[in-house]
């Protein structure tokens, strides 16, 4: 019984490219490699290096936005309502100021107003934009403020107005990657923010643990103090369950299919396990907790083809030599060169009717590099219809997967047509209960998700959660999951479960991430280091860890289904394995799983089978 009192959360990961102690790119990584120590240091060298390169993003994407304002001004736009419509589209420019050549910023055309303890900074760079700007020079001055209060200046000349455009962009976006960052990547002890009553156990004693110091999290599961999940072989009638809720003084019953989740404030998980023993049951087991891990109907068409169009997979072929127009790909997506992304959409770009469910946070459902390829999903959460991403990690997975493809902006995806069902199980501190994961799963499986991403776990075997993984894989849905940010084997859930493919996340150079799990149930890896993707607010950050590796595989997995719809989950599954390219020791190992996926050879060996029937044998049982 008390196997399952080993609860933990698997979080978002944080990455460098590259570290001076770290083993070579042949070389075999190894437990005596990533000790904890080293784990500690990389983490931290992780968060400094994401956070830098979110700034760098920042920074490139106000400038492109600037130099568009300035064009829309050339081209005769009224001043007032370009900077106005930039302002609403964009909230963290706090003030845009467009000035004619001599003329003093303060006699400009401002919009937004700037009241802050840092106004005195903020009026000597914009001073010296100004001067920069009226020589014809780009200018960017350094980040001043600090915490949630973090600004910079940026100035962009007109070539052909006779003006500029100075403003101040407010970068709290540095301060909420840096505190996701440190939760989700253990840098700090478990962060209960006052939303659960938690215990803490020890996964291999089983004893009461205290978590103090951040190593702990390693081998530490997580459930509600005061709650237990319980399926009964036989259902309760309306009598029984009464007498139930009257015997532990319940007060909360949450039912979903034949399991119930007890709550009450009169006694505690072990003593609500002890009770349910004298009750004819299948399991009962405490209610865990799950976290990121980074910081449907098979016949329902409701989310199939949105504007009536022609399959868009039969637009026109691209080139061998092309390369999106957006703005941040050639210098900051490395990760879809490696796996061999372009090339992959020479054969397949994706379909709209395979869709893919994101079961996280929720997504920014207004981001313009999203909003065109999501659909309404679910809010666990709330019970609404608004999944609403109030954390940003649900927005950064979407994007890996689905941001929009060559419109000159921002990131691209990895799938040019694949819609995302976005679904909301995980609140606004990024912890969600057993419950909620379980009845994202199913409503997504119910409501014709293809293919679903989940970048979440813990350690405990959960039979609650484990009976929502198989409703939906018996549903043929292909379910990817992140194997977690302990640089430790302890297999993670549902990532270990059998009917999941797991993701361990790579770097650029093909090691092994400092973060990433490791084990025999590692399917393949991918890139997790340093991912650009999009952030809510209609902004962009980096964020590493397994959380961003697994919606690369998960994209794979929607892009071989859109060349071969037949294609079962199962064989879905062992064409990702059989293409990749193998890493580490020859082979399948614990570290890389099969290998870092390879989209080209992926997607061809989805078209051939559509002449050659299977390209895997086909299973009735989940292999790993």
């Amino acid at each position: 019984m008390w196997r399952y009192v080993c609860s933990f959360f698997l979080v978002l990961g944080l990455g460098i490219f590259l570290l001076a102690d770290r083993p070579n790119r042949n070389t075999t990584p190894g437990p005596e490699i990533y000790n904890v120590k080293y784990e500690m240091a990389s983490k931290q060298s992780l968060l400094d290096q994401d956070v830098k390169l979110t700034d760098d993003l920042c920074r490139s994407q106000c400038s492109l936005d600037f130099t568009n304002m300035i064009g829309q001004i050339e081209a005769g736009g009224p001043v007032d309502q370009v900077l106005k419509a930039m302002k609403s589209e964009h909230e963290k420019m706090d003030v845009l100021v467009w000035s004619k050549r001599n003329q003093p910023l303060e006699q400009g055309i401002q919009a937004g107003e700037f009241q802050t303890p840092y106004k005195d900074q903020a009026a000597s760079y914009m001073k010296e934009a100004k001067t920069a700007v009226e020589a014809g020079k780009h200018y960017q001055s350094p980040k001043f403020g600090q915490g949630q209060q973090a600004y910079f200046v940026i100035g962009v000349p007109s070539e052909k107005a006779d003006g500029s455009l100075v403003g101040i962009i407010h970068q709290d976006i540095l301060h909420q990657v840096a505190d996701h960052q440190r939760k989700n990547l253990r840098l700090e002890p478990y962060p209960n923010e006052n939303r659960w009553k938690v215990e803490s156990v020890d996964t291999n004693t089983l004893k009461d643990k205290v978590v103090d110091h951040p190593e702990d999290n390693q081998g530490t599961s997580h459930y509600n103090q005061n709650e237990v999940v319980v399926r009964f072989k036989q259902n309760p009638t309306d009598d029984q369950l009464a007498q139930i809720k009257n015997e532990i003084k319940a007060n909360s019953v949450q039912k979903l299919g034949y399991t119930y989740v007890f709550r009450t404030d009169g006694m505690e998980a072990k003593q609500l396990m002890t009770y349910f023993n004298k009750w004819n049951v299948a399991y009962v087991e405490p209610h865990f907790l799950y976290l990121t891990n980074s910081w449907f109907d098979d016949d329902n068409d409701d989310y199939g083809d949105s504007n009536g169009d022609a399959n868009p997979t039969e637009t026109a072929p691209i080139s061998q030599n092309f390369t999106p127009n957006d703005n941040l790909f050639s210098r900051y997506q490395w990760n879809l060169p490696l796996i061999e992304t372009v090339q992959g959409w020479q054969v397949n770009r994706g379909a709209e009717d395979v869709v893919v469910a994101v079961v996280d946070t929720g997504v920014d459902l207004e981001h313009p590099d999203l909003k065109d390829n999501l659909l309404s999903g679910y809010n666990v959460i709330s019970g609404t219809d608004s999944p609403q991403d109030d954390v940003g990690h649900g927005t950064h997975v979407a994007g890996v997967i689905s941001a929009l493809v060559n419109n000159s902006l921002g990131v691209a995806g990895m799938t040019w047509y694949n819609k995302v069902l976005p679904i909301k199980v995980l609140d606004q501190t990024g912890a969600g209960s057993t419950y909620a994961v379980a009845q994202g799963i199913i409503w997504a499986a119910d409501h014709g998700a293809k293919v679903m991403n989940l970048s979440l776990g813990n350690y405990a075997d959960s039979s609650f959660l484990h009976d929502a993984i198989k409703y939906a894989y018996d549903k043929d849905v292909a379910l990817i999951a992140a194997s977690g940010n302990d640089n430790t084997e302890q297999p993670g859930f549902p990532a270990a479960y059998p009917e999941v493919f797991a993701v361990a996340a790579s770097d650029s150079e093909n090691n092994k991430a400092p973060f990433s799990n490791y084990g025999d149930y590692i399917d393949v890896a991918a890139p997790g280091v340093s991912i650009a993707s999009t952030y809510p607010n209609n902004q962009y950050a980096a964020l590493s860890g397994t959380s961003m590796a697994s919606p690369h595989v998960t994209a794979l997995a929607a892009l071989i289904r859109s060349t071969n719809p037949m294609l079962k989950n199962t064989e879905v599954y062992e064409i990702i394995r059989q293409s990749a390219q193998d890493l580490g020791s020859p082979g399948k190992d614990k570290y890389f799983g099969f290998g870092l996926i390879d989209v080209v050879r992926a997607v061809q060996a989805a078209e051939q089978t559509k002449s050659f029937n299977s390209y895997a044998q086909p299973n009735t049982s989940a292999q790993r």
